[in-house]
C-alpha cells in the first residue's frame, strides 16, 4: 500500500552526491547569451556589471578560483550517499550518483554491488516498484523545470516507455494493488487544478483523466479491489482534505467534510476502516484510525508528544510502521493493528530515519538512515527480531568520518520569551570562531541533523560555527508554532535571527563581528531580511534562490504554485496584504544591504523565478557594496548537477574565506 509522494510538491533529491568532474563545455554559451538578453528584457534593467560565461554559469564580479580552493574541496565533493527507494523482485532499488547527477541504481544482495539502471543527464526521482517487482517508475524533468514526466522501466529486459504527456507536470505516482495500473496527478504551467489520471504505464494509450481536479489534488493510495483510488488535496501544511475517487463511476466523495485539519496520507482497509496521519485534535501529527461504520476515531499516537513523519502499511494489514519526528530526530515505530499495542523499532545512533517501506511479504522493512555524522545509506531490518541490514554503505571522500562534528542541539531565547530550537557545529579549538547562521527555507521547512558534507567542511576545514536554527514558522514543533510567521506576522521569523545574534554575543568561542547568513528559497528572503535589519552585526550574506519581492514573487511563480503560497504568505491582491508586502520587501529596502553579498540562481526556477535573482542584484548594486552572482542556465530551484553544485562550493568558498577573513 506505498504510495509516492515524491513528486507532489516537487523533485526532492535525497543525496547530495559528489564527484569531480568537469562538465562545462562550451557548445552551451550561445544559448547562455541568448538567454542573458532575455534576462534584461524580461526585468527592463541593464545589465550593470560585467558578465562571463563557462558553458552553463553566468557569473558577475567572481574571481578566478584558486587550485588550492579546489584541491582543498576535492574529498568533501566526493562524499556519496545512498537513498532507500523500494523493494523488487530481488533485492532493492537506490538513489545514487556515480557521474553527474542521481540515477536509480539496483542492488541485488546487503553489502553486494549496485547496478546502475537509468543514465540520464538529468536527475532521476528515485524509483516506486511495481507490485510484483518485476518494474519501476520514476519521474524526470528537465533542467529544474519540475515539469516531470513518467516513465515506465522494465527491470528484465530494460525497456523504458514515457507514459505521461509532453508539456504537462506530472508526479505522485501510485500503483494498484494488482500492479495494472499507476495514478498520478497532471497540471499544465497556468493551471492551478491538478487532474487525476489512470493508465497502464506500460501502454500510454490507456491513459485517461480520472478526476478533473480543482486545487492540488494527487493520489495517495488504491483499494485492494481497484474500485477506489484515496486522494488528497493540500492546501497548506496546516489543512488539507481527503476524497475517495470510485475509478468506475467517476464519484468523488470527501472524508470527514468540513474540518480544518492536515492529514498525511490515507488507504482504506479491507474492513473499510480508513488509516491515515492527521492533526485532529492535536498539536502534532497523530496515527488514527476512522471506523468505516461508526466513524469513531482511534487515535494510536495520542501520547506521544512528537508528529508522525513517514508511514506505511504491510500487505496482509497486520503492521504498520512509521517514523516520528522527535526534535529533528528520526526513530522508527511499529503498531500491531489487531491490538493496538506499540513497539520500538531498531536502536539507531542520532540522525534521520526515513522512507520507511514494507517489503512485499511483510517480514522486513527498508528505509534510509541519514546520520549525524555518516551520509545516507540504504538498511532494513526484520520485523520479528529488528536485527539489521544495512545494504549499501556511503563514500567520504577518502576522509576519515571519526573527525566528523557532531551536531549539538540547544534553544535560544527570543523577545518573545520563547525557546527557539537550534542545532550547533563547532569546530575544535577555543575560538572565538567566525559563524555562518544556516537559515531553511519553506518557510515551514525543517533543519534536522542529518549528515552534510557542506556543515563538516565550514567547521572542520574552516574553522566556522555553524548554527542551524528552526525560527518561527517551522515545521515539526506542532502547528501552532509552523503558524506563527503567517501572513502579516512574517517578520516573526526574522525577528528570531536577531535573537540568536544576540545569543552569539554571549558566547566567548563564537566571534559576534564574524557572522554570515546563508540560505536558500525562503531561507534566501530570510538572508536579505537578516541584512538589512541586522545589517550593522553581520559580515554578508549568502543568497540561494531567494525570494527578494512577495509581491513579484507571487505574480510570477508557476500558476500551480501560486495558490498554494498565497495560503502561507498572504495573498497580493488583498489590499493590506500588498501594504505589508511593500513595507517588508527586501527590494524596497534594498539601500539597506551594505556588506557583501553573493547572490545564485537556477535559470529554469519555476518556484522563485531568475527574476527574483535579478532585481535585487541591480538594487544592491546600486549600494555600490561588493556583489558576487551566479546563475546556472540549465539548473531549478537549487543545482543538481554536480559540476554545477562543485563551482557553486568553490565559489561559496572563496566568497566566505574572503569575507570572513579566513585562512
Amino acid at each position: 500500500m506505498r504510495t509516492d509522494l515524491m513528486m507532489a510538491g516537487g523533485l526532492a533529491l535525497l543525496i547530495s552526491g559528489c564527484v569531480q568532474t568537469d562538465a562545462i563545455t562550451a557548445t552551451a554559451e550561445p544559448a547562455v547569451e541568448a538567454a542573458t538578453e532575455a534576462v534584461t528584457e524580461a526585468t527592463g534593467m541593464a545589465d550593470t556589471g560585467e558578465r562571463t560565461t563557462e558553458g552553463n554559469l553566468v557569473m558577475e564580479s567572481i574571481p578566478d578560483i584558486p587550485a588550492s580552493v579546489r584541491e582543498r574541496l576535492r574529498q568533501y565533493q566526493n562524499v556519496r550517499g545512498h537513498g532507500f527507494s523500494d523493494w523488487t523482485s530481488e533485492g532493492i532499488l537506490i538513489s545514487t550518483r556515480f557521474g553527474e547527477t542521481s540515477q536509480v541504481h539496483r542492488v541485488r544482495t546487503p553489502g553486494g554491488a549496485r547496478q546502475q539502471v537509468t543514465f540520464y543527464d538529468e536527475p532521476v526521482g528515485g524509483g516506486n516498484a511495481s507490485p510484483n517487482g518485476d518494474s519501476f517508475v520514476f519521474g524526470k524533468d528537465t533542467g529544474g523545470d519540475e515539469f516531470f514526466q513518467g516513465f515506465l522501466f522494465d527491470l528484465e529486459t530494460g525497456g523504458v516507455t514515457q507514459f505521461t504527456e509532453p508539456g504537462t507536470r506530472n508526479g505522485g505516482l501510485a500503483w494498484s494493488d494488482d500492479g495494472s495500473q499507476v495514478a498520478w496527478y497532471r497540471s499544465t504551467a497556468g493551471d492551478p487544478n491538478w487532474d487525476i489520471i489512470i493508465a497502464d504505464p506500460g501502454d500510454p494509450a490507456t491513459a485517461r483523466v480520472a478526476h478533473e481536479g480543482e486545487g492540488a489534488l494527487f493520489p495517495v493510495d488504491w483499494s485492494a479491489d481497484g474500485a477506489k483510488i484515496v486522494v488528497q488535496q493540500y492546501i497548506s501544511i496546516t489543512k488539507s482534505r481527503i476524497f475517495t475517487l470510485d475509478t468506475t463511476t467517476g464519484d468523488f466523495t470527501e472524508f470527514n467534510p468540513d474540518e480544518d485539519v492536515a492529514y498525511s496520507g490515507a488507504t482504506i482497509l479491507a474492513d473499510g476502516d480508513v488509516l491515515t496521519v492527521t492533526d485532529k485534535d492535536s498539536e502534532f501529527s497523530n496515527l488514527v484510525r476512522f471506523d468505516a461504520e461508526t466513524g469513531e476515531l482511534t487515535n494510536y499516537t495520542a501520547d506521544i508528544d512528537w508528529g508522525v513523519a513517514s508511514w506505511d502499511v504491510s500487505a496482509d494489514e497486520s503492521t504498520v510502521v512509521f517514523t516520528l519526528n522527535e526534535g529533528g530526530l528520526g526513530t522508527i515505530k511499529l503498531l500491531d493493528l489487531e491490538t493496538g499495542t506499540m513497539r520500538d523499532g531498531p536502536a539507531l545512533p542520532v540522525g534521520i530515519a526515513s522512507g520507511t517501506t514494507f517489503s512485499p511479504d511483510g517480514t522486513q522493512v527498508g528505509f534510509t538512515f541519514n546520520g549525524a555524522t555518516s551520509p545516507a545509506d540504504a538498511w532494513s531490518f526484520n520485523v520479528e527480531t529488528l536485527a539489521l541490514t544495512r545494504w549499501t554503505e556511503a563514500e567520504v571522500g577518502g576522509l576519515n568520518a571519526e573527525n566528523f562534528v557532531s551536531p549539538t542541539l540547544f534553544t535560544y531565547p527570543n523577545e518573545a520569551e520563547m525557546e527557539i530550537p537550534a542545532f550547533k557545529y563547532i569546530p575544535e579549538g577555543d575560538g572565538p570562531h567566525p559563524v555562518i547562521i544556516q537559515i531553511h527555507g519553506g518557510p515551514e521547512g525543517q533543519s534536522r541533523p542529518g549528515f552534510s558534507s557542506t556543515y563538516q567542511y565550514w567547521a572542520s576545514e574552516l574553522g566556522v560555527a555553524v548554527l542551524v536554527p528552526n525560527v518561527r514558522g517551522s515545521s515539526g514543533y506542532g502547528k501552532t508554532y509552523v503558524s506563527m510567521d503567517n501572513g502579516v506576522n512574517r517578520k516573526r521569523s526574522v525577528e528570531d535571527i536577531g535573537a540568536l545574534l544576540d545569543w552569539i554575543e554571549t558566547q566567548p568561542n563564537l566571534d559576534k563581528d564574524r557572522v554570515i547568513v546563508y540560505g536558500g528559497s525562503y531561507g534566501g528572503y530570510m538572508v536579505l531580511a537578516s541584512m538589512i535589519d541586522y545589517g550593522d552585526r553581520l559580515a554578508g550574506g549568502v543568497n540561494i534562490v531567494g525570494i527578494s519581492d512577495f509581491k513579484t514573487f507571487l505574480e510570477n511563480t508557476k500558476g500551480y504554485r501560486r495558490d498554494l503560497r498565497r495560503v502561507e504568505y498572504g495573498d497580493e491582491r488583498d489590499p493590506e496584504i500588498a501594504a505589508f508586502f511593500e513595507e517588508i520587501s527586501p527590494l524596497n529596502n534594498a539601500a539597506k544591504i551594505d556588506k557583501p553579498i553573493f547572490i545564485i540562481q537556477g535559470y529554469n526556477d519555476p518556484r522563485v523565478p531568475y527574476t527574483e535573482a535579478e532585481q535585487i542584484l541591480a538594487a544592491v548594486k546600486e549600494n555600490e557594496v561588493e556583489t558576487w552572482f551566479l546563475m546556472a542556465m540549465d539548473e531549478g530551484h537549487g543545482f543538481r548537477k554536480k559540476s554545477n553544485r562543485d563551482y557553486q562550493r568553490e565559489a561559496v568558498t572563496l566568497f566566505l574565506s574572503e569575507v570572513l577573513g579566513l585562512e
